[in-house]
């Protein structure tokens, strides 16, 4: 039985300074399976959403402003799979999948990117609270894992090298799930000089081989403390240093009054065709599976 405590629902942010390297781990448990519940997804959907809301986490915990956001975005059109969207803010995530359940017939067990989305693409987009910068990269859908394509986005809207691993774990109704996100920093500290990040960088070339041995049951296995878990990686570094960050929570923002402020950007002829009998207009949160009737 998989064990639900402490060493769930977290992320710790890591770096290794002589190598220029930072990375962050996570791992999922109570958090995943609430959003996981909020719709009675297939196997192979519940999978790919637990993968892509542990690269949520990952991604989105690089982030430092209060009231920043980070969102990924999986579109196709006459797939299995035509939208995945999921986004992270101040800890808190939240994820979704449309599907058609008769065209994920036939698929096997672990499909790939293609047999789910085919030619469909990912964005990746940054929103900044305190600026209000938007930064976004598209890449196309390609490789075995949705890991893959965030490794594709790095390398070629970032030119940040990038690795990531992420394992999912089921048992019934049970479901955890980890990943790990290394990266080569593109600066080294204040007043060096630039460095150049590159696959071909001694330093990311050793951090990357010591990273890349990390197992799949070890990014899930709960009785592994994610400090024990960058400790085995990197133990014979002269310095690694860790920091937990906030735990995680299942986040929606489904409530009365975000939904007044969206319809209130509505004319009023099209708001009075959305009300229902009662003057209410009826919505539909996809993330969370709740029907929300607002005054409006």
């Amino acid at each position: 039985m998989i064990r639900h405590d402490t060493g769930f629902d977290r992320v710790l942010a890591f770096s290794v300074p002589a190598r220029h390297a930072r990375g962050r781990v996570v791992r999922l448990g109570p958090v995943l399976e609430t959003v996981l519940s909020a719709h009675d997804y297939p196997p192979v959907i519940k999978h790919l959403l637990a993968e892509a809301l542990v690269l949520t986490a990952l991604m989105g915990a690089l982030l430092k402003e209060e009231g920043s956001q980070m969102t990924i975005q999986a579109q196709s059109e006459g797939a299995p799979v035509d939208l995945l969207v999921c986004d992270y803010r101040d800890g808190e995530v939240r994820g979704y999948v449309r599907h058609d359940d008769a065209a994920l017939e036939g698929l096997s067990e672990n499909p790939n990117l293609e047999a789910l989305f085919g030619k469909g693409y990912l964005a990746i987009t940054f929103d900044l609270a305190a600026t209000g910068e938007r930064y976004q990269g598209v890449v196309p859908l390609e490789g075995e894992s949705l890991a893959q394509a965030c490794e594709t986005y790095f390398a070629q809207s970032e030119q940040i090298p990038s690795l990531i691993r992420v394992a999912v774990r089921t048992n019934g109704p049970r479901c955890n799930a980890g990943g790990l996100l290394l990266q080569h920093l593109p600066d080294s500290e204040e007043g060096k000089e630039r460095l150049h990040a590159g696959e071909e960088h001694p330093d990311w070339e050793h951090v990357s081989i010591l990273a890349a041995t990390i197992q799949p049951e070890e990014l899930v296995d709960p009785i592994l403390t994610l400090e024990q878990l960058i400790w085995r990686l990197f133990h014979e570094e002269e310095e690694v240093r860790v920091e937990p960050l906030a735990p995680l929570a299942r986040g929606c923002r489904c409530t009365v009054e975000h939904y007044q402020k969206i319809l209130s950007r509505f004319p009023e002829d099209q708001r009075e065709e959305m009300r229902d009998p009662d003057g209410l207009i009826p919505v539909d949160c996809a993330f969370c599976s709740k029907i929300l009737r607002i005054p409006a």
